[in-house]
């Protein structure tokens, strides 16, 4: 007796064709998984046997050979659970072959044959689609599959006897609509800080072109009022990057209720966190807090706190905009084009009381900003210093601008990005913040005054490489939430005063 069905492995984002082939063999009784399964998948023994007993069927006395082909690829995860049981009920001939052969199926079993939820349905269900089959999945992931395609066949089955009912014509699984949560309404609005007017300033520029932020200043300045506040200025994600960050949240298993959202992420790791939880990684890779801030904001707080290999390791996603996982035996790659927002205090003491200097003196501040090394800060677009707030600000009257106006600004700059670079053809940028060096050129290039002024500073301020571009890129900005066509001298000029900390700390040095 024999039976097969199409699963899929994770490779990263990316979903690998699996075929799960049952052969029943007279012998003696014995029930084998082959084909590199991890111990998640060498337990579902127990679960395959428990959900047939659960659905009135009982495991043949004898010898079953499981196959996860190809062999040499690894096989992780719960979800082979529901191909290995369908595959098994072909062979024993409770379910027909023609039933299951064009589709492919994830699932973990419980042991009264219920279904349960596993991570990465949307990217199976793609993968499902590429291989021009269906998808067999939980009820509870329905909804994240159905994302896919408007063509996929999908069974969401909330318990392994009714998707038997459903293919011997005894009930009708019904196609899982998409879902998506609900827009926030956020209580946090610019409106609530009090004076700080550049830094809302750089947060608006930085939103508009999804540049680094780093925000310098002593203890209950606002830094974090500030970063807390950005996902409220942000645009929605477009339907191209919804799926994008979806793929990712999902094989994270972060998808509630398989509802898809339109809101950038923000995620803010406590400065304990390691390089793993960080980049990503582990025994079985998992993606890290900057591929789960894919499209969105990753808030560093207090940044010299954390362990300066584990920021280092930050270098090389936000310059490809990716995070490569190497190992021995595997190489995973997640996306991880993220805006960086990061928040210190000038020295490791605080740098003391307001309008007062450090008691410790320069070397306090010089060896805890040494902390962060100067390639992760040449790679920060705009770097602020934060002062701290007096009482008379504090009793000043709210400001009369808040989160929805600057949202506006920031949508129509972010409209006039896209709609440039589309002209030009470059497709998969966005922002001003993604723009390479050659299409820079092209868009980004001041008037002649304000190629004077840029030529100045590069010569007498030491500028990088790296540096001169990123300047273009953030006076780029400027220019469009102006709606100016030109980059002018203005622009460029307040793109320079804006990588002050970086230049400070190299004349320093």
């Amino acid at each position: 007796m024999y039976g097969q069905i199409s699963t899929l492995a994770f490779i990263g984002i990316e979903a690998r064709p699996v075929e799960v082939q049952v052969r029943v063999t007279p012998g003696a009784a014995a029930f084998a998984i082959v084909g590199l399964p991890d111990k998640a998948v060498a337990e579902s023994r127990e679960r395959v046997r428990n959900a047939l007993h659960a659905v009135g069927l009982g495991l043949p006395f004898k010898h079953i050979t499981v196959n996860l082909a190809p062999a040499d690829l690894p096989k992780e995860g719960s979800h082979f659970d529901l191909p290995i049981v369908l595959a098994m009920m072909s062979a024993m001939e409770a379910i027909a072959p023609d039933a299951i052969a064009n589709y492919a199926a994830i699932g973990e079993l419980a042991l009264d044959g219920s279904i349960r939820a596993v991570p990465g349905t949307l990217p199976a269900a793609i993968g499902a689609n590429g291989l021009g089959k269906g998808l067999i999945c939980p009820a509870a992931t329905g909804p994240e599959a159905a994302w896919a395609s408007e063509e996929i066949d999908i069974l969401a089955a909330p318990h392994l006897l009714s998707l038997v009912n459903h293919f011997k014509g005894l009930q009708t699984l019904t196609r899982p609509k998409p879902n998506v949560m609900p827009a926030q309404s956020y209580a946090a609005d610019l409106r609530d800080i009090k004076g700080q007017e550049t830094a809302k300033r750089a947060l608006e520029i930085a939103a508009a072109g999804n540049h680094n932020l780093l925000m310098i200043g002593p203890p209950g300045s606002g830094k974090s009022m500030l970063a807390s506040r950005l996902p409220s200025i942000l645009p929605p994600l477009q339907p191209e990057e919804i799926l994008e960050v979806s793929m990712v949240h999902s094989l994270a298993g972060e998808l509630m209720g398989g509802k898809l959202t339109v809101e950038r992420p923000f995620r803010a790791p406590h400065h304990s966190a390691s390089m793993a939880s960080l980049v990503g990684g582990g025994s079985r890779p998992k993606p890290g807090e900057v591929s789960l801030a894919h499209h969105g904001v990753l808030f560093l707080d207090e940044l010299p706190e954390f362990q300066p290999n584990v920021l280092d390791a930050l270098r090389q996603p936000l310059e490809a905009g990716e995070t490569v996982i190497a190992r021995a035996n595997h190489r995973i790659s997640y996306p991880s084009r993220i805006q960086l927002i990061a928040a210190m205090n000038p020295c490791k003491c605080g740098g003391g009381k307001p309008g007062e200097p450090c008691r410790r003196g320069p070397r306090c501040a010089a060896d805890y900003q040494a902390r962060v090394s100067g390639p992760l800060l040449d790679r920060i677009d705009l770097q602020i210093e934060v002062p701290a707030i007096s009482a008379a600000d504090l009793v000043l009257p709210a400001p009369a601008e808040g989160s929805v106006d600057v949202r506006a600004r920031v949508a129509a700059a972010r409209d006039r990005q896209r709609a440039r670079f589309e002209a030009l053809g470059a497709r998969g940028t966005r922002t001003n913040a993604d723009c390479s060096a050659a299409l820079l050129e092209q868009t980004a290039m001041p008037d002649e005054s304000g190629v004077a002024l840029l030529r100045h500073a590069a010569e007498t301020l030491g500028l990088s490489a790296r540096g001169f571009h990123r300047t273009l890129k953030v006076a780029r900005t400027i220019a469009d939430l102006e709606g100016a066509e030109k980059v002018a001298r203005a622009h460029v000029a307040e793109a320079l005063s804006y990588r002050g900390e970086t230049l400070r700390q190299a004349r320093a040095a």
